[in-house]
């Protein structure tokens, strides 16, 4: 879908940024849906998720194609995503928002991690939450659900656009995760997004600094009185940021 490759010296810079700071940047160039909506971390990390994104789309179950013992076929989609993720990227899975079934459990789950990947993002549930909130990796998913994905999810696409929490995923897509949830920013975008949000963390840690102080917010964020716009370049001058 794409040719893009997220360089080093971006990952490191977005791995800086917040998923607010990504959707106001992209609100700018007129992408408002781009939040993976109704999902959470399994586990709060102390790092932000970042990498480019290898899906996996669910369809609804057919009882007739999703006995148990289709875990046994050697190709089975599900299984095929966990070992053909490659590292660094994030496996995103469209469950349709359904939950009541999971998506994955901590077998899985840990595998994958084992394999290098960067995160995992589901819309629908998981099972086993406690052993994938244990991981390193950072993992999101709609809630705790025990069911087998049979139940309900039928693995029929590896690495083909999707939808997840309402956010359209396209494969190579960046995926940014932190405690408030996923933004999925567009390939081409990458690179900018995270040069102007790494300016944009840089000004708001300047705002909070002057609100802390007893700053007005009125002419202060966004700046638009030339005294706030001088105190900012001192500011700068003076934290190298």
């Amino acid at each position: 879908m794409t040719d893009y490759i997220l360089s080093d010296e971006t990952r490191e810079k977005l791995k800086k940024v917040s998923t607010a700071s990504v959707a106001t940047a992209l609100y700018k160039r007129g992408l408002r849906n781009q939040f993976v909506q109704g999902v959470k971390p399994v586990e709060r990390k102390p790092v932000t998720m970042v990498g480019q994104a290898f899906t996996l789309r669910y369809i609804a179950a057919r009882e007739d194609r999703n006995p148990i013992t289709i875990f046994r076929e050697r190709d089975h989609k599900q299984r095929v995503a966990i070992e053909t993720c490659p590292a660094g990227h994030v496996l995103v899975m469209d469950a349709r928002k359904d939950s009541r079934a999971a998506t994955a459990g901590s077998i899985l789950i840990t595998r994958l991690a084992l394999r290098g990947a960067a995160g995992v993002v589901s819309d629908g549930g998981v099972r086993d939450a406690v052993g994938i909130g244990e991981l390193d990796m950072p993992a999101y998913f709609a809630c705790s659900s025990a069911p087998t994905n049979l139940t309900l999810h039928e693995a029929i696409d590896i690495n083909v656009p999707i939808s997840c929490g309402d956010a359209p995923v396209f494969p190579g897509d960046v995926m940014l995760g932190d405690g408030d949830g996923v933004m999925v920013i567009p390939a081409h975008l990458a690179d900018e997004i995270a040069d102007e949000c790494t300016g944009m963390e840089s000004f708001e840690d300047f705002v909070l600094e002057q609100v802390n102080g007893g700053a007005a917010i009125i002419g202060l964020y966004p700046a638009t009185d030339e005294e706030n716009l001088t105190k900012y370049a001192a500011w700068r001058e003076r934290t190298g940021r």
